[in-house]
């Protein structure tokens, strides 16, 4: 074959010089069979122009790699492009050309003749077969459809030019077509123009189409979006200034500027901090801008109104006077030394030095003992405003952080809540029942209180609503709590912890004098003389009526005998009733609790453990007993596994020592044991009742019954030591309360008892121990009396020899 290519086309020329005229192209790819209009501009390239015209009007036409230059190398141009000829050409009186060329056939550079004036090449025809199979009709298909869809997108092209491309049958030509229309950048034509092989070029355009087509149906819903953002915004201005120019001719003042100015002057009376003051002058420049009917308007002037009307910089002097504190605690309060104490401390360290950060303080102690009303009289003391904020069965970190902005109805959290209440940035901040906050979905709002509660933070506090900071380092929080093991470590480790204990019989009495009966006696419409009460009235009502750590149920009590004494009066009975003991039972009913200790402990295998409560401590008791069997155990009284391990450790300890307890060798053999603890229904758990568990079996076993008086606790080892247990304090105040005159403690627990008042301690007798087997010489030591003489579990049934406890005691090992 010769070095040239056969062409048909409409100027006449039939052969492809195998060396042809260069000239390279800016931004735009020639494509066969395409018409392209030209300007030329460059002196070389006009004198290319003219050449070619005096010969065959054949020119290369090859694309620029960089077209920001002006004069170029061979090494700037890429090595396929496309032959065209010259349709026509112009020259402008400048000496610059307009041409307009027709492709004719894609070749490739094989290197280059000449380089000055301009570029000669040296090229190598591409030579393409068409091909008309099913798969290329259904390439060209597709290509005709998505052509449409982008001719119907685009707005530059006309719609005819989709018809054009329905007319073209040459699946090369067809793909040269669309790629040369559509908005492809420059290196993906080239590209186009460079694969050789119609299906493959179809194959690129395709996915060119589906491309641009996916850019202009973007682009279509962008502007249509914006088109209706702006006509919306158009019909609102157009309306406002309507509605203005209505005023106007009314006479009417412009309540929006009104009200924008009347809030500037709020911000600027607030004297906010320069975060506060920057958010406030944006939200102001904001509301200016809007009118008052949109739902934006009233969040913008909630959020002022929050912002101006916090206590940025107002609080309350501290009245330091320690002896006035003093005073006033002792006059709300009877007893709490310890929280008294600590409260004059901290007045004393403000005293010295005003700077001083406050405590973070948390009361914790049963119900009723007094624990919220103590930070009221703190507040009166040190001359605060008070706000009280119940966490019990809060949830929702929002509660503590506040909402955010976006949300509808979106407000502060309760502390900056609490904090403009008190109109003071320094108030006394009771956090009621930190243990009971909880967690769900919403948050944790025990995490977002360590921030609140930590005084080298809280300083920076940023509530979510007001995203700005509030110094909460002045305020003194105070929290409150029944129990501690339920607040985060975290949590609890910010706080200063003060426990309350329950108060004595004699605490009682005298703060039922000088406390509740006044009360009482107000509330109920009584004076002085109407009704009294009588030491013996106010310590049955104690004893007979209620059993807690606080004053709570003593109160109620003491009410319902003033209601029943203000029925009486305003019936027609005269004043001046007397309430003794036994007039108690006439307003109150019959003695709601009996003294357990004398009806429960009257038989072998009975013995008082001490058990902590969150409401106070309570007796315990095990119950025990034997039947035939073969060494079963059977635990009732919903215990819980660390109590069922308990009684395992126990029974271990007495088969492991059944010499020295003096356990009949065959005993667990024929027996099984029953171990109960009464009040079925309320679950038990804990390791305290070890004690009580081995001393109520070594009682069943040796048949000696337990002292009545007798209580105990502690936590026992598979060797016999016992460890020590928690709440002594509470336990013995509820021993105290029973009537117990001895208990038995671990000899580690004996530095509890320093706490414990002196009242207390002197009225019952303590051992402390640190073995079993001193437990048991101290509960086991008393005799029985004839009463008490009954047959030994284990022994032969009637009518065979029996043997009596006093029997027994003299086989006994003598360690015991």
């Amino acid at each position: 074959m010769s070095e040239q290519q056969v062409v048909q086309d409409n100027s006449g020329v039939e052969k492809l010089p195998d060396n042809l005229p260069i000239l390279p192209l800016h931004e735009v790819v020639l494509f066969p069979k395409m018409v392209l209009p030209l300007a030329v501009q460059q002196v070389e390239s006009v004198k290319l122009i003219d050449e070619a015209m005096a010969k065959d009007r054949i020119i290369g036409f090859v694309v620029a790699k960089d077209s920001g230059k002006v004069t170029f190398s061979p090494d700037d141009l890429y090595e396929v492009g496309t032959a065209a000829v010259i349709i026509k050409m112009a020259k402008t009186s400048d000496n610059k050309a307009q041409i307009m060329v027709q492709g004719i056939s894609r070749f490739k550079i094989k290197d280059f003749s000449s380089v000055s004036p301009y570029f000669h090449a040296r090229v190598e025809p591409i030579i393409e077969k068409d091909v008309h199979d099913k798969e290329t009709e259904a390439m060209m298909a597709n290509i005709l459809e998505l052509y449409e869809k982008f001719v119907k997108l685009s707005p530059s092209l006309p719609p005819e030019i989709g018809s054009l491309a329905k007319t073209i049958e040459e699946p090369g030509v067809l793909a040269d077509m669309v790629t040369s229309t559509i908005n492809s950048s420059i290196e993906e034509k080239q590209k186009v123009l460079e694969i050789q092989g119609v299906k493959k070029r179809l194959k690129k355009v395709t996915q060119l189409l589906n491309y641009q087509i996916e850019i202009l149906e973007i682009g279509s819903k962008i502007q249509t979006q914006v088109k209706e953002d702006m006509n919306q915004k158009q019909r609102e201005y157009f309306l406002r200034q309507q509605l203005k120019a209505i005023r106007d001719e009314l006479g009417e003042s412009d309540d929006t500027n009104t009200e924008v100015v009347e809030y500037r002057k709020k911000v600027t009376d607030a004297n906010l901090p320069e975060e506060a003051q920057k958010e406030a002058d944006r939200e102001l420049g904001r509301l200016a801008r809007m009118h008052p009917s949109s739902s934006e308007y009233t969040v913008a002037t909630t959020y002022l109104d929050w912002l101006v009307n916090l206590p940025w910089n107002k609080s309350t002097e501290d009245n330091l006077d320690i002896e006035r504190a003093s005073k006033i605690l002792e006059e709300d309060h009877f007893g709490l030394e310890k929280a008294k104490k600590r409260i004059l401390e901290y007045l004393a360290v403000r005293k010295l030095k005003a700077d001083s950060k406050g405590p973070i303080v948390c009361f914790v102690g049963p119900p009723g003992t007094g624990k919220t009303s103590l930070g009221r009289s703190i507040a009166k003391a040190l001359g605060r405003k008070f706000v009280r904020m119940a966490l019990g069965g809060v949830r929702d970190e929002a509660e503590i952080r506040g909402h955010r902005r976006t949300y509808v109805g979106a407000l502060p959290g309760r502390i900056i809540q609490a904090i403009r209440r008190s109109e003071s940035s320094n108030p006394v901040f009771i956090l009621d029942e930190i243990d009971k906050l909880g967690n769900d979905f919403r948050g944790d709002p025990s995490s977002a209180l360590l921030e609140v509660l930590d005084p080298e933070q809280n300083h920076s506090f940023v509530d979510h609503y007001l995203d700005v900071q509030f110094d909460l380092s002045k305020v003194m929080f105070i929290t409150t709590a029944n129990v501690l093991h339920t607040i985060p470590p975290a949590l609890r480790d910010r706080m200063e912890v003060i426990e309350l204990l329950g108060y004595t019989e004699d605490e009682k009495i005298k703060i039922a004098n000088k406390y509740l009966i006044p009360r009482q006696r107000k509330e109920n419409g009584l004076k002085g003389k109407d009704i009294k009460f009588t030491q013996g009235a106010i310590k049955q009502i104690i004893s007979g009526y209620t059993r807690e750590s606080g004053l709570r149920n003593l109160e109620r009590e003491i009410a319902n005998v003033c209601r029943g004494v203000a029925s009486r009066i305003a019936t027609g009975e005269s004043g001046n009733i007397l309430i003794n003991a036994q007039a108690v039972s006439r307003y109150l009913g019959p003695q709601k609790i009996e003294n357990e200790i004398n009806t429960r402990i009257t038989t072998p295998g009975v013995a008082i453990g001490l058990a902590w409560t969150p409401v106070g401590g309570d007796l315990l008791f095990i119950e025990t007993t034997a039947m035939p069997g073969k060494g079963g155990l059977i635990l009732t009284g919903q215990l819980g596994d660390v109590m069922k391990e308990s009684v395992s450790a126990a029974m271990s300890f007495i088969k492991s020592h059944s010499k020295q307890i003096g356990t009949p060798p065959d005993f667990f053999d024929k027996h099984d044991i029953h171990i109960h603890v009464p009040a079925g229904a309320i679950p038990k758990d804990g390791p305290s009742a070890g004690v009580t568990m081995l001393t109520a079996i070594t009682s069943l076993i040796k048949g000696r019954i337990i002292a009545k008086d007798l209580a105990m606790t502690g936590e026992i080892t598979l060797r016999g030591q016992v460890l020590p247990v928690g709440g002594i304090k509470e336990k013995v105040l509820a021993a105290h309360r029973a009537g117990i005159k001895t208990l038995i403690l671990p000899k580690w627990n004996e530095k509890d008892l320093e706490e414990i008042p002196k009242k207390v301690q002197k009225s019952i007798e303590f051992h402390f121990v640190e073995k079993m087997t001193d437990v048991l010489k101290l509960a086991l030591e008393r005799r029985e009396t004839p009463e008490d003489r009954r047959k030994i579990p284990g022994e032969p049934p009637e009518g065979s020899e029996r043997r009596t406890v006093e029997d027994r005691r003299k086989d006994e090992v003598p360690t015991l």
